[in-house]
């Protein structure tokens, strides 16, 4: 009976086991790469850093770098005396370089962010800023939560998100907040044909989706993504699966929701989900207070299979 059970759990994609908080510090937005050197996550600005890092050799335990700044500048000339920079994410091309892109604000309007590029030959950096933005769309509200994504073919692709949101007024209208999949050139950057759009907010998301992530699994691709505000304790990670990259995706369901246990106890706004390229080790962050974002973002740990279009976290 029990093994019946744990079949069906699976099915339906319920958690298997509980997530675990590896970092007891702020460290929003953390991306996950795997290198020779084991994992290393990338995070927003915080404690003074523009972007910081953690290291582990086996995803269970990490490693705060403490003193250590992946891109301390100095930045090109679009970028405001204040970077704020948010949702780093790193990506190694072919020719063994790595690539980071970031959100950082803009000197023409410091309330939003664009989409800057830096590369490095070490994947601890210092990365080295590209002298214009990548994307910057500010009449649209600007974008964030850049990506790198390779398919199986080698084709390279940015997913990210305009920012539609800093629109907001607080007057309840909510503006488009898609996320989009652009084709790059091996270089990591070079844009390659038109911009995609793969989903935008629905009334269960409003008023926003964010923090976009792709992984492909057994031919389906996986589109993770963020749900409402960030800091609000409904803040949450989901999923979409599709036949192409390009879509169209089908929603399916939560990763990991408000009020999720956890080894802590339960989660608070658990979001900006990360995924490995194997599709089986998942990093995310949660409110340390269990309330809100005043008390810090901690990092999140969660090893998870992703068979038959569902994402299921797995016992340890």
């Amino acid at each position: 009976m029990a093994s019946v059970l744990l079949v069906l759990l699976a099915v339906v994609g319920i958690a298997l086991s509980e997530p675990l908080r590896v970092l007891d510090r702020d460290f929003p937005d953390p991306s996950i790469i795997q290198t020779n050197d084991g994992f290393y996550s990338f995070a927003t600005t915080s404690g003074g850093r523009n972007v910081q890092v953690a290291h582990s050799p086996n995803f269970d335990s990490w490693e705060f770098l403490d003193g250590h700044d992946a891109l301390p500048g100095p930045f090109p000339e679009w970028v405001a005396d204040e970077p704020m920079v948010w949702a780093p994410d790193v990506f190694q091309r072919d020719d063994g370089q790595y690539i980071m892109y970031y959100s950082a604000a803009p000197r023409e309007d410091s309330r939003r962010h664009c989409l800057g590029v830096a590369t490095a030959s070490d994947i601890e950096g210092p990365y080295s800023p590209l002298d214009t933005p990548w994307a910057c769309p500010l009449e649209q509200g600007g974008a964030i939560d850049a990506a790198g994504f390779r398919d199986d073919n080698g084709t390279i692709y940015i997913v990210y998100k305009v920012d539609g949101s800093a629109l907001n007024t607080g007057d309840g209208e909510s503006h488009p907040t898609p996320l989009i999949l652009q084709e790059v050139e091996a270089d990591g950057y070079t844009l390659a044909g038109d911009p995609v759009t793969l989903l935008d907010h629905d009334d269960s998301e409003d008023p926003l989706i964010e923090a976009p992530a792709i992984v492909k699994v057994d031919g389906t691709y996986f589109l993770f993504y963020s749900s409402h505000m960030f800091d609000s304790p409904d803040y949450d990670s989901r999923y979409a699966t599709a036949p192409s990259v390009a879509g169209p995706y089908t929603r399916v369901g939560r990763v990991v929701a408000p009020r999720d246990e956890s080894d802590v106890g339960p989660l608070s706004g658990p979001g900006g989900a990360d995924i490995s390229d194997d599709g089986t080790k998942l990093l995310f962050h949660a409110n340390r207070n269990g309330e809100n974002p005043r008390g810090g973002r901690a990092l999140y740990a969660a090893r998870v299979s992703l068979v038959d279009g569902r994402v299921t976290i797995q016992c340890k």
